[in-house]
């Protein structure tokens, strides 16, 4: 069948060249239309209760993840000349499109008690810029009186000030956010440089855009590198440009294919599927290496162009086929989960691996029909001296110490699996930001400062409509207490809820005494009643506050919800944590009458991390099982089925204990390493072992067939290997700790795969191979 396919694309090259290069064009315009994605909680699929509960919440009460914070440290706030600059940079914060509001201490109000028309009236604390210090050390006094902005906008013993920032939501989800954020933090640093201020800036709009521009720059910069550098290798090994070029050109087009799939699916770039491009590169040049070894080698042993064509065709189409079937199942296994990030990778992968295949056997043989024959010194690099040193190493080591092979291999399995036993599995919602990034610092600041800035959501739901007027006070009061158990914990601020509100109206009823700023009694509230339901003026202008408090209930009095800032602890004491809220809830609530619900993104981070890590485990065993059976069907027997799998489950295995030894957790970006490295790596098996098929013969020893094999394939494994290697190793300068984790593991498990295909596998060909029988006298 080889045979015909080969007489095929050399008989109609020029026609498959042409039909490709319409596709190329019809792709390039499809790629140049791909978007970034701006969205967050994609991992969680769309029918998980924790998913859906969350679209609930947002439809109820509005988008938890769109505050962006300021922060400052220093005892000058209150300095006239800055705080009058401060005060600017609030105003002008508010003239920035796709800004909603500000809450900051330039916009506090304070209420007070009209008894005449028993209104509360709300006035600014700081109403304009202060000519005089003494004013605004008095307005100072008067804001500080406030306890209600205690901890929300100031930490008293640190002299740490917040702003927070409420950006459009549909801003937030699209490209104008960058600009958003930009401005933000242009003005803020403009107030900071002109007092030598140092400004933090910190919350999910900010964070979310870092990341997405971080992702949109590294994909450009990994890919313009993954090029240069698998050029610099062809260069050296083949000493050809026109290899070369053509080798970049398949990768290239590979590059194109795969982007022009993303959005013709409709999906938008990620930190996720930003990475294939970059890989489509570093797994299209092995296709190419082993395409022109083979050719090579042929046309020096033949001297005829078109006859060392057919034969690279015949021979290398099955063995790349079945490579690259491998390589996007290992990547593909990732479009059978749940998880949209996951599939959207597993399939834009999948499908443009296969792509590379059907790219590589149409260009490479055509372009090299009509390019000259290869000189001298293009091939030699087949008779590379320290190579067939290597080689002939290999071939004794395999021969004749099969039992130190074996044995050493046992000894780093088991000191591989006491180093799995140590692995755990914990991530972050900042984890694949280093230590020394600023985002990651300024969380830091707030954590600090603040407790933290990601956004949990307590829902208490008492089942029944107007639910909360029922023994409202009752209700009250057992929030107040749930609220101060929460607030006594070191890694969760004072949460804002109605109940924080009627606080801040109880100050103002006795006339902002900071004694009175309690939750209000049964015999407060015979006084307080009126102040509460009345109307608003139509003078009385809109406030940050009011709009915070009337968020609190939704429209059917029935669910009472309370915000809580708090920071990254990570999945493994997130739970702990949430736990504990939920036993202290449960003490002070009924569960025969209400229902506590946690939600929030902090919430869908961590449903969707664990969601991830399950979806990755389980596409490593569906990788393994559809690679065992692609494996079974190349080469009907089991007994090479098993030499093809154990080469390449020992480099996992050991990775795994070198995580557990190194203390790498168990988290989305470092499962994602297995299934990669299985299909990949599987690649070297499968042409070790199709040739070594193709050599062994009735009257040939499997001694003789394997050191043929090694000489034979060797070479362009070593090559391949190294490219592999390299390309993955590019990841490991990436400002991601995922993405790094990606690069050393993956290029870890290569370089053991390669080891165990070149020097494990030949000693287990041999071990177990039946003895021939000798023929009779």
């Amino acid at each position: 069948m080889w045979g015909r396919i080969a007489a095929f694309v050399l008989r109609y090259r020029l026609a498959l060249l042409v039909g490709l290069a319409v596709c190329f064009i019809i792709a390039a315009f499809e790629a140049s239309k791909v978007e970034l994605s701006y969205e967050y909680t994609r991992a969680i699929p769309t029918d998980n209760v924790k998913y859906q509960a969350y679209q609930e919440f947002l439809r109820k009460f509005g988008d938890d993840g769109n505050l962006l914070v300021i922060g400052v440290e220093t005892d000058q706030l209150y300095s006239k000349d800055v705080f009058n600059d401060y005060l600017k940079l609030s105003r002008n914060l508010k003239k920035v499109k796709g800004v909603e509001q500000v809450l900051s201490i330039p916009d506090a109000i304070i209420l007070n008690k009209n008894s005449v028309t028993e209104k509360l009236e709300a006035k600014p604390i700081f109403p304009a810029p202060f000519a005089s210090q003494r004013v605004l050390d008095s307005a100072k006094k008067t804001f500080e009186n406030l306890i209600f902005y205690r901890g929300l906008l100031y930490n008293p013993e640190t002299h740490a000030y917040l702003m927070a920032i409420s950006v459009n939501k549909q801003i937030m989800n699209s490209a104008g956010r960058t600009a958003v954020v930009s401005n933000i933090v242009n003005d803020g640093n403009e107030f900071g440089n002109a007092h030598q201020i140092k400004m933090h800036y910190s919350g999910l709009p900010l964070i979310r855009t870092n990341m997405a521009t971080k992702v949109a720059s590294e994909m450009k910069w990994f890919l313009l590198g993954s090029v240069l550098l698998s050029a610099l290798i062809l260069l050296i090994f083949f000493r050809s440009l026109s290899n070369m070029g053509l080798s970049l050109t398949v990768v290239i087009i590979g590059v194109i294919f795969s982007l022009a799939t993303m959005h013709l699916f409709g999906y938008k770039i990620t930190l996720l599927n930003a990475l294939i491009p970059p890989l489509i590169v570093v797994i299209g040049i092995p296709n190419c290496i082993y395409f022109l070894n083979k050719y090579h080698t042929s046309f020096r042993e033949t001297g005829e162009k078109r006859k060392a064509l057919y034969e690279m065709i015949s021979k290398m189409g099955i063995v790349t086929l079945f490579c690259n079937i491998a390589a996007a199942i290992g990547f593909g296994v990732f479009a059978l989960t749940k998880s949209a990030i996951l599939k959207e990778f597993g399939v834009v992968a999948g499908i443009n691996i296969m792509l590379l295949f059907i790219i590589s056997i149409i260009l490479i043989p055509a372009a090299l029909s009509y390019l000259p024959d290869p000189k001298e010194r293009h091939t030699k690099y087949l008779s590379n001296q320290w190579l067939t040193t290597l080689l002939d190493w290999l071939e004794t080591w395999a021969l004749h110490h099969k039992k130190i092979i074996f044995a050493s291999t046992f000894i780093i399995l088991a000191i591989s699996v006491i180093g799995i036993t140590r692995l755990r599995s914990e991530a972050f919602i900042l984890d694949d930001l280093p230590k020394t990034d600023p985002v990651y610092a300024d969380l830091k600041f707030f954590e600090n400062n603040f407790k933290g800035v990601m956004p949990l959501e307590i829902l208490i739901d008492t089942k029944r409509k107007n639910g909360m007027r029922i023994n409202m006070l009752g209700n009250f009061s057992k929030i107040n207490q749930l609220s101060s158990y929460i607030d006594s914990s070191s890694v969760m601020a004072r949460p804002l809820s109605i109940v924080e509100g009627l606080k801040f109206v109880r100050q103002a009823y006795y006339d902002n005494d900071s004694l009175n700023y309690g939750l209000p009694t049964d015999f407060d509230m015979a006084f307080l009643a009126p102040y509460l339901t009345a109307k608003p003026d139509s003078n009385s202008r809109p406030n940050g506050v009011m709009k915070l408090a009337n968020s609190f209930i939704d429209s059917n009095k029935q669910i009472l919800r309370i915000s809580v800032n708090m920071a990254d602890v990570g999945s493994i004491r997130l739970p702990q944590i949430l736990g504990d809220v939920k036993k202290r809830a449960d003490e002070l609530f009924d569960t025969a009458h209400y229902r506590i619900e946690f939600t929030g993104t902090t919430v869908t981070f961590l449903e969707g991390s664990a969601f991830i890590i399950a979806g990755l485990k389980q596409s490593i065993l569906w990788a393994f099982l559809l690679i065992a059976a692609c494996m079974l069907y190349l080469f009907r027997s089991i007994r090479i089925l098993i030499c093809s799998l154990l080469p390449n489950v020992i480099p996992l295995v050991i990775t795994a204990g070198v995580m557990g030894w190194a203390g790498v957790p168990l988290k989305p970006s470092t499962v994602l390493v297995f299934s990669i490295a299985l299909g990949i790596a599987i690649d070297i098996t499968i042409r070790f072992l199709v040739n070594y098929k193709q050599d062994s013969n009735a009257s040939s020893s499997v001694e003789s067939t394997v050191i043929k094999t090694i000489h034979s394939t060797g070479i362009s494994i070593v090559y391949t290997s190294l490219v592999l290697i390299a390309g993955f190793v590019i990841f490991c300068f990436s400002g991601f700790g995922g993405t790094q984790a990606l690069g050393w593991l993956t290029s870890l498990t290569l370089v053991m795969a390669t080891l165990t295909n070149l020097i494990f596998l030949p000693a287990l060909l041999i071990a177990i191979s039946p003895a021939k029988k000798k023929p009779q006298a």
